[in-house]
């Protein structure tokens, strides 16, 4: 199955590393190790670049703020590395980090590297040779979830974790901030925002608890066992954790969570085989983790749809960077319909109310 893992590619224009310098810098900070060091680039993923830094026998992932990067504190290396630091500790699908490095002037930018994990990642269009069965499918479809619960019951304070964010007012600070994200990379009028950044506001539930969020958890994300596709080995993308409303976690999942009765333009949305046969429906994956977690889910449209704006805005800012040039990536060519189709979802889902 070693033809099924995540693989790379040569790194793409615009995005290329100086390697010299680099190699310098970790050997003079990796003792015992020795060049020549090689750099790769793993393809999947649009926000942090990701790459693979072959230093001799040594293998790490490098992770370093998109290029044109114009929201810091969405891409602070410093803190996703000083999260993992501490929870690959109790959580074992967090990969260890090595180092990391605040000096501009080696990369450009802050970068820290971490152990690289072996597994198979799925999207949209599963890797050749993949075959999920439904009752394969049903079995991974319950390992995501409760994966997610294992995750939000950490103890936060016992893992030195508790000054990573201040959950009391969680919820109203992420629907002001992604508002306040969109307005600054907005390149075009899209009314369903506009109608979204009105209702969120006035209708946010109160959180039941707090927890660790990951906020980008979705199946692009993870790293499967290529001997046992039901078995989670690694959980990626840290970028944005910090503590307050697990629930928005689920949001967050259920805006990715796309099904087969879903429009076309939802379809190209998909981030794994959830609208395959043997997957869980949106509604059915909400139980599921009610029940699992014990978390009251009746307010789960709210989290659905603000999970949708969420994801836009994000979209939003990735095109916002590609309509100014600061990236070459021809994927990001068509986001901004994208846009145009999580907020559409979102205010139908409102409207009629379900999901």
């Amino acid at each position: 199955m070693s033809s099924l893992l995540d693989t790379t590619k040569p790194v793409r224009q615009g995005e290329e590393l100086d390697v010299e310098k680099l190699e310098s810098y970790l050997l003079a900070n990796l003792p015992d190790t020795k060049g020549p060091l090689v750099v790769e680039q793993f393809p999947g993923g649009a926000s942090n670049l990701t790459y693979l830094v072959r230093l001799g026998e040594l293998e790490m992932v490098l992770r370093r703020p998109p290029f044109g990067n114009r929201v810091k504190s969405a891409h602070d290396m410093g803190r996703e590395y000083r999260v993992l630091s501490k929870l690959h500790k109790v959580y074992a699908p967090a990969p260890q980090p090595y180092l990391y490095c605040e000096d501009e002037s080696v990369l450009g930018a802050p970068f820290y590297c971490m152990e690289r994990r072996h597994g198979v990642v799925l999207r949209r269009k599963l890797p050749e040779g993949i075959q999920l069965d439904p009752d394969t499918l049903a079995r991974l479809n319950r390992s995501f979830v409760d994966n997610l619960v294992a995750f939000h019951k950490i103890d936060y304070e016992a893992a030195g974790l508790g000054d990573l964010g201040k959950p009391v007012g969680f919820v109203e600070r992420q629907v002001g901030g992604w508002a306040k994200r969109y307005v600054n990379a907005r390149t075009e009028d899209v009314p369903e925002m506009e109608f979204l950044m009105e209702y969120f506001p006035e209708h946010m539930p109160k959180s039941q608890t707090s927890s660790l969020v990951h906020n980008d958890y979705k199946f692009d994300n993870l790293m499967l066992d290529p001997d046992d596709l039901t078995k989670i080995v690694a959980v990626l993308d840290w970028e944005m954790c910090t503590l307050g409303d697990p629930l928005m976690d689920l949001g967050t999942v259920l805006s990715y969570w796309v099904e087969a009765k879903d429009p076309p333009p939802l379809q190209l949305h998909a981030f794994g085989p959830t609208q395959r046969p043997g997957s869980m429906t949106r509604r059915e994956l909400t139980e599921y983790y009610g029940e699992k977690s014990g978390f009251d889910t009746s307010d789960a449209l709210f989290y659905y749809t603000f999970g949708l704006f969420k994801t836009a805005v994000i979209v939003q800012q990735i095109y916002y960077r590609y309509a100014q040039g600061f990236t070459k990536d021809e994927r990001f060519a068509q986001f901004d319909k994208q846009v145009v189709a999580l907020a559409q979802e979102a205010r139908r889902a409102l409207e009629e109310g379900t999901f």
